[in-house]
């Protein structure tokens, strides 16, 4: 399939790269390296990345502005519905592709490649460099590189060989400051910093290891962060023994729309967030609504679905318990 990518794009002028609301490093990042590998490839044709953008990610790139969506090639990245896509109307496109790694949800384009073993939309984008005559440099390495570190977490979450390999390949091939794009990535204000300390003390915890805290427009201003904070650190409460699966919902007021972020260790959460129109992985999702009441049944659905699952595997348990009771039983009966 990716040789019919390259061949559309190969058939175009005119290329939108764009990806899903609320950008992140990976979106970002695969768009960007995308854009600028299709560049250096085909340098007359016009390519553009779309898509509200955020200061924090500068150190990515820059995006486009661009209006004329007459006889173009939309390409949609890490983005598994339509809703979510960050553009005004795909249906603009004379023609479109998607390349994601999330579970698929709905069809919206003409070609749809989905790899959900895949670490990230980035390395989508170097397989599909490194399987066609797509051209890459130095600079688009580390904006791939980025791209996967940010969506493993550094290989914290969904490592695989693969994934190892093509990587090691790339740097051992183009040359470009590995420590530094890891320092860009991971460089945080101290004000976020002081939000994860708020998180932690004011998290509401219950019995079945779900965690939660809402931050209204009030506490985003005296704590001097933005609506999208919280969304950017909520990584970092994984592996904490008393918390498997957890949700920040932040008041966003410039865009009228209450942000909710969920992870998981166990409990899969992205059926939930399609419910409400939001997606993403098993064990990441998000989604938005627009008031705090609907967030607030959110949040309700997560924790009775981890307290049915909870149950359900204490029953479970103790089946498994009585039976390891009966083979006990039995071996000392036949003695």
């Amino acid at each position: 399939m990716f040789e019919e990518i390259y061949n559309q794009i190969k058939a175009y002028d005119t290329i939108v790269l764009a990806r899903h609301i609320g950008v992140d490093p990976d979106a970002m990042s695969s768009q960007v390296a995308l854009r600028d590998s299709i560049r250096l490839t085909f340098p007359n044709k016009k390519v553009y990345a779309l898509g509200n953008g955020s200061p924090k990610f500068g150190y990515i790139g820059t995006l486009d502005k661009y209006d004329d969506y007459k006889d173009a090639l939309l390409i949609v990245l890490d983005t598994p519905n339509v809703s979510r896509v960050d553009i005004p109307d795909i249906n603009l496109y004379k023609y479109k592709i998607k390349m994601d790694h999330h579970q698929f949800i709905e069809k919206f384009c003409d070609i749809e490649y989905i790899d959900t073993n895949a670490t990230s939309a980035s390395q989508i984008v170097l397989e599909l460099i490194n399987q066609t005559n797509l051209k890459m440099d130095a600079n688009i390495a580390r904006t791939i590189f980025i791209g996967i570190m940010s969506d493993t977490n550094r290989f914290l979450y969904n490592p695989s060989p693969k994934a190892f390999k093509v990587i090691s390949d790339m740097v051992g091939t183009y040359e470009f400051d590995l420590e530094q794009a890891l320092k860009d990535l991971y460089r945080r204000p101290m004000n976020e910093v002081r939000l994860e300390g708020y998180i932690a003390q004011n998290l509401i915890l219950n019995e079945n290891k779900f965690g939660y805290i809402i931050l209204m427009n009030e506490d985003i201003e005296r704590l001097g962060v933005d609506s999208a904070s919280a969304g950017n650190i909520i990584n970092n409460f994984s592996g904490i023994e008393e918390l498997e699966t957890w949700a920040f919902v932040t008041e966003d007021i410039k865009n009228d729309i209450i942000r909710i972020s969920i992870r998981s260790s166990g409990p899969i959460i992205n059926k939930i967030a399609e419910k409400y129109n939001g997606g993403g992985h098993k064990l990441a999702s998000g989604v938005r609504v627009k008031t705090i009441e609907e967030a607030k049944d959110i949040i309700k659905t997560f924790i009775e679905m981890i307290k049915r699952e909870a149950t359900i595997e204490e029953a479970k348990q103790v089946l498994n318990d009585l039976n390891l009771e009966c083979i006990k039983y039995n071996q000392e009966k036949n003695k």
